[in-house]
């Protein structure tokens, strides 16, 4: 199945908040037509009333894909209206935190192909990471065409099994909130370094951002790319004596950090 069959057979998008807006912004922008997809959503934005797409109208019998998008919290009541399109050749893609492929097989059937995705919220300005992993039923081919689809908000990496899915929660899906706090927590020392609070803040984002977009550029590894700005006995070295501090710096508290949202992970998902 490719992006010519979703268009003529149609893509369901259950859900369209900003990670939905947003992949429905980079399908669009990658010309799928606006008469292929229909929304489904309570309370649907004015850019997606005004998108062109079937904003909450009878959805189609076989859809190419159906695309889950809705807060777990909302599961229960939005598929019951999907559950005569499960053991068919409807693709369901799911990007909903902490649902099972066995839980959606148990909702839909378990002849019904299925793809599982963690994306993370950078996927909003295109800068998303979302790893993939896909049920018997979805195949290599349901696998590669959730991959074009998710591509539209950045890059997109598979699984080996379900079970990781976990570990990729603690790191990527719950990463951007680090990353946010580090930003946070870098401006506020500069605050008591002396620094105007707006000025520290600037400061701290950009270097932030600008970091991440070299470490992800350049060729060298960030551990490389570290050891490049750090001058002996310099600056630098100074602060990263505390932060590599294997007892009491980063190292231990990222590991704890990880741990714990990875753990919760496993938790939720066992009910």
């Amino acid at each position: 199945m490719n992006m010519s069959v979703v268009a003529e057979k149609g893509l369901v998008l259950l859900g369209c908040g900003k990670m939905g807006s947003a992949m429905l912004q980079g399908w669009l922008a990658d010309g799928l037509p606006t008469s292929s997809v229909w929304v489904q959503d309570p309370f649907p934005s004015d850019w997606v009333k005004n998108s062109g797409v079937h904003v909450n109208a009878a959805l189609p019998s076989h859809p190419a894909i159906v695309l889950v998008a809705v807060k777990p919290q909302m599961m229960a009541e939005a598929l019951p209206v999907l559950r005569a399109m499960g053991n068919g050749d409807t693709l369901f893609v799911s990007v909903a935190a902490g649902i099972s492929i066995e839980t959606y097989e148990t909702m839909l059937g378990d002849q019904t192909p299925i793809v599982r995705a963690m994306p993370n919220t950078p996927a909003a300005v295109g800068k998303g990471i979302t790893a993939v992993i896909g049920n018997a039923h979805a195949g290599e081919a349901g696998v590669a065409l959730a991959e074009t689809l998710l591509r539209a908000v950045g890059q997109v990496v598979r699984l080996d099994r379900e079970s990781q899915m976990d570990a990729v929660t603690g790191v990527s899906g719950s990463g951007p909130a680090y990353v946010f706090h580090m930003i946070e927590t870098l401006a506020a020392a500069g605050e008591t370094q002396g620094l105007d609070p707006d000025l520290a803040m600037a400061l701290a984002k950009a270097t932030v951002a600008g970091a991440g977009a070299l470490a992800e550029a350049a060729d060298e590894t960030p551990e490389q790319l570290r050891i490049n700005v750090t001058s002996p006995n310099g600056t630098t070295q100074a602060g990263l004596e505390v932060l590599m501090d294997t007892s009491k710096g980063l190292p231990p508290l990222i590991i704890r950090t990880v741990g714990a949202a990875s753990d919760r992970s496993r938790e939720l998902a066992n009910g």
